[in-house]
């Protein structure tokens, strides 16, 4: 089995990286394999409502999107799937927005090809906004069909500068619990 996630700060070895690996961490000790993929800071761009791959139903943009349409070929081959992002003006990052759009609609016009893979979200916030963009990446996963699982709380810490997620004792607690509660559904799913 394995999860990929796509982390969506444009700091690679941010706050939003830190929580994900703390996820990853659990998984790891699950025996499920894991892959960041870094979004942030990448040339992407959102849908333009073309409707090609409605047309071609292929699994791909028709956009000039590489980054995108690799995202997607990974989300495709991976069993589960985290998207994090760090929040920006009450919500996810342009880039998570953008891989949102993109292969939600990309894969929906193609035959739900997300459908009942496992997806969480994790979220990196400084002070507020942090519920709304869990939420926009959780209504992703959800008009995906995907399986959600849950955790001790909502998937975010806080911290402002690169490492401070560190000190939210309760948020990487969060994190931690997310990882093996994926796991345990990854195994539940795929056993």
């Amino acid at each position: 089995m394995k999860v990929v996630a796509f982390n969506g700060s444009p700091r690679k070895k941010g706050n939003t990286s830190i929580l994900i690996n703390t996820v990853f961490n659990e998984l790891e000790k699950e025996e499920i394999k894991t892959e960041m993929v870094q979004l942030g800071n990448k040339p992407v761009h959102g849908c333009i409502a073309c409707g090609k791959c409605k047309e071609f139903k292929d699994g791909q943009c028709h956009i000039n999107n590489k980054v995108l349409n690799r995202c997607i070929e990974k989300m495709l081959k991976a069993d589960g799937i985290i998207i994090g992002s760090p929040v920006y003006f009450a919500d996810i990052t342009s880039e998570t927005k953008a891989l949102i759009d993109v292969a939600g609609y990309v894969t929906r016009a193609s035959g739900h090809l997300l459908k009942r893979k496992v997806g969480a979200a994790v979220i990196a916030v400084r002070r507020g906004g942090a519920l709304h963009a869990f939420e926009s990446i959780n209504n992703f996963f959800l008009i995906n069909q995907m399986i959600v699982p849950g955790s001790s709380y909502w998937n975010f810490a806080t911290g402002r500068d690169p490492g401070d997620v560190l000190s939210d004792e309760e948020g990487i607690k969060t994190m931690k619990d997310l990882g093996q509660n994926m796991a345990w559904l990854l195994k539940k799913l795929n056993g």
